[in-house]
């Protein structure tokens, strides 16, 4: 029987890591920009990255224009022979899906390790020699905390934890707005659903105030899209542990909304394992349909990634596992959940039936489009896509659909 106390410090470490991804991803944006000299929407960050290994992903890849790619691995609380196990599978030799990388960031707990210079040579030993590491232990993330927010990284406890997180979000909140709306109540949602790069986007070309954003009303020309597990249903059946369905969603949710705000979209809503995304809301920006299909590739890999974490924690060997996707273009409505209450919206409209509609018709690692969404895509995004026979949709008619198909990340051998 598991001790509940190694229990509560496991499901502790995984929420950890996965809190220390989004920091790490938002201090390697901020240290490019201010290095560099970029802007932040020049810098392309991604999570669960297919390195072109089986069951291989990278935590998080950066990427900017006129620099070379760059890995973070969250390794905090891993046994020292599980990392360099890691390391072996994943940087022991050049990525042919991440070209040119030429270092990692571990991030890493090092008090407490006595037996850490070891443990540090061996990971230097096994990681490519073209790859330079680059250790961010528990002092260094206090100083570029300091640096990147203004907040004091306190005790890594939940307590400590949740304060930094509701500071972080206070000071992105300040960021996109400023000083004149930080009273706002819909500063919780807005930042869930956008993040605060786009809401200062927002706020900067249109001039929108928080209450103006979301507001009950037509959008025209929304890209839909629908994400869900494959074999969801099979993989909770064969979980002994809730524990191990719940990380395995918290982490899919967590990088799955990342991938779409990162990609300009809105984070709609969670649905059990279905993800709703919207992409054109609420203006219509340029290459807007490209960043929808951007971030649907994002999502196939997300899905492999943690499934293959899953199938790790499971006896019985799942025959598939990733997501299947459904996407859709038309015309939606937002609409209040609560009369006087813009914090939950919801979404309706014909482009949200088509999309699911299409969902259903997607194999796993399967993305399948509406003819009207494929026709705005350029010519080399259409090129993988095939033709599909007219689809017979319940309530729709007759749709004429298009389907791109994905190299499979997953793996029943490890992740």
């Amino acid at each position: 029987m598991t001790d509940p106390k190694t229990a509560e410090q496991a499901h502790f470490l995984r929420q950890l890591r996965l809190f220390l991804e989004e920091l790490c991803c938002e201090i390697c944006r901020f240290q490019v920009v201010g290095h560099h000299g970029l802007g932040a929407e020049e810098v392309t960050i991604s999570r669960e990255v297919d390195l072109g290994v089986p069951g291989a992903f990278a935590d998080v890849v950066v990427r900017a224009p006129g620099r070379p790619p760059l890995f973070v691995e969250v390794k905090y609380g891993y046994a020292g022979d599980r990392m360099v196990e890691h390391f072996v599978r994943k940087y022991q030799q050049p990525s042919l899906a991440v070209p040119g990388a030429d270092r990692v960031i571990v991030v890493v707990d090092r008090k407490g390790r006595a037996d850490w210079p070891q443990l540090e040579a061996r990971l230097r030993k096994v990681t490519h020699k073209d790859l330079k590491l680059e250790f961010w232990d528990e002092d260094r993330l206090r100083e570029l905390i300091g640096a990147c927010f203004g907040v004091k990284l306190g005790a890594m406890t939940n307590e400590g934890l949740s304060e930094l997180r509701n500071a972080i979000d206070d000071i992105k909140w300040c960021w996109a707005f400023g000083e004149s709306h930080v009273e706002s109540p819909l500063k919780t949602s807005l930042l869930w659903h956008f993040g605060y790069s786009r809401l200062l986007q927002l706020h900067k070309v249109h001039k929108f105030a928080p209450e103006q954003i979301l507001p009950a009303r037509r959008f025209r020309n929304a890209v839909v899209l629908l994400a869900d597990l494959s074999s969801f249903s099979s993989f909770v059946r064969d979980t002994r542990d809730d524990e191990v369905m719940r990380n395995a969603l918290t982490t899919f949710y967590s990088n799955s909304r990342y991938a779409v705000i990162n990609t300009g979209g809105m984070m709609c809503q969670f649905v059990g394992d279905e993800v709703l995304a919207l992409f054109g809301v609420p203006d219509v920006q340029d290459g807007y349909a490209k960043r929808a299909l951007e971030c649907a590739r994002s999502l196939l890999q997300i899905g492999s990634s943690v499934s293959n974490r899953w199938q790790r924690e499971i006896d019985r060997v799942q025959p598939s596992g990733g997501v299947h996707i459904g996407m859709a273009m038309g015309d939606i409505q937002s609409v209040l959940y609560r009369p006087f209450c813009r914090s939950h919206v919801g979404i309706v409209g014909d482009a949200v039936n088509l999309a699911a509609r299409l969902l259903a018709q997607a194999a796993t690692h399967e993305i399948v489009v509406s003819n009207t969404y494929f026709q705005t895509l350029p010519d080399h995004e259409q090129a993988p896509f095939q033709e599909m026979e007219p689809l017979e949709a319940k309530n729709v008619g007759l749709i004429k659909a298009w389907k791109l198909e994905q190299h499979s990340s997953y793996s029943t051998r490890g992740a």
